[in-house]
């Protein structure tokens, strides 16, 4: 089997470390590099929270590049109230010392993708790429396919009434992404929450992760705890939603999601600042930039994260649709 190489732009981010897990223990996709980028946590933190993580996986061997530490032109607005105090769950797990790459990612990104046929799975604000952008459009254009956990069409935000929080971070930034995506004739893949959404992370299922897999089962517990109390006091969900990963499931099985091609645009002002603008009906007359996701396969979801991450066979993973379900007795 030919691998996909892909590069994971990243805000790690407790969804964003159990994205990259599910990547890493796909032999579908070799993952040549990892970007980080403002947003959930401040850049340096997230440095810090992706070497926790391959160290964990026993990957170190894969390199991270230190990408933007603000936005193109608003306030940087991190969520630590949503991740911790140490963006991972405030499990403050040991820092990994050095590791740290001699070029920033953005010149990784123009260097490595005018050289060979390399997919972006990006699960943060986009402002690596519009750096890329304005640093050097012709790489951009190279890029084969890229995924995008951000935004939504009919759901409601989760920082503000309608926006979510990737594009929410860095509007500029993803506004310039999607427009020069409809310049190029490319599309972005809106893994958006209308699908993310209904990947909830429940108690039972944690639970069962850990019967199957002690070890990896207790590291999601010890980093998804505060998430769990997070969504309760905001959302009043038994569980957390752990958006990032579907991007990486999707990227691998793209049967997993359905959806349909429409030309969006990011909205960067006002009361609407992030939204995602979806133009169902074709009001603007424009070619499409992007595949909008409106329908998720859960079962089929954790069926490949939890058999990966837990070095599973997935058809021995017998009471998972009934715990999915809530009916096993």
């Amino acid at each position: 089997m030919k691998k996909r190489k892909v590069i994971i732009d990243c805000d790690p981010g407790i969804d964003d470390s159990l994205a990259i897990m599910l990547a890493l223990k796909s032999p579908e996709i070799e993952v040549i590099g990892i970007t980080i980028v403002c947003g959930n946590s401040p850049v340096e933190m997230g440095f810090g929270n992706a070497k926790k993580i391959l160290k964990q996986m026993n990957r170190l061997d894969v390199p991270v590049y230190i990408g933007e530490s603000t936005p193109l032109r608003r306030d940087y607005v991190n969520a630590l109230d949503t991740h911790g105090e140490d963006g991972l769950g405030e499990s403050f797990l040991p820092e990994v010392i050095g590791y740290q790459q001699q070029i920033s990612a953005v010149d990784f990104l123009a260097d490595v993708l005018k050289k060979e046929k390399v997919s972006i799975i990006e699960l943060a604000p986009m402002t690596n790429l519009a750096r890329l952008i304005q640093k050097d459009k012709e790489a951009f254009s190279c890029i084969e396919e890229i995924v995008s956990m951000g935004g939504s069409f009919k759901s409601h935000g989760n920082c503000s009434p309608v926006a979510e929080y990737n594009y929410w971070c860095d509007p500029d930034g993803a506004s310039l992404v999607y427009e020069t995506l409809h310049q190029n004739g490319q599309k972005i893949h809106m893994v958006g929450l209308d699908v993310t959404r209904k990947i909830v992370l429940t108690p039972d299922l944690l639970e069962y992760m850990c019967r199957l897999n002690k070890e990896t089962g207790e590291f999601v517990k010890k980093i998804t705890k505060f998430y769990f109390d997070f969504h309760w006091e905001w959302e009043h969900i038994i569980g957390c939603v752990i958006n990032d990963p579907l991007a990486v499931a999707y990227f691998i099985n793209p049967e997993l999601c359905k959806g349909f091609d429409s030309y969006v645009q990011i909205e960067t002002e006002g009361i609407s600042l992030g939204q995602s603008v979806v133009d169902s009906m074709n009001f603007y007359r424009k070619a499409s930039n992007a595949r909008v996701l409106t329908e998720v396969d859960v079962y089929g979801f954790f069926q490949m994260f939890l058999s990966r991450i837990l070095d599973q066979e997935p058809e021995k993973l017998d009471i998972l649709q009934d715990l999915i379900r809530g009916d096993l007795k």
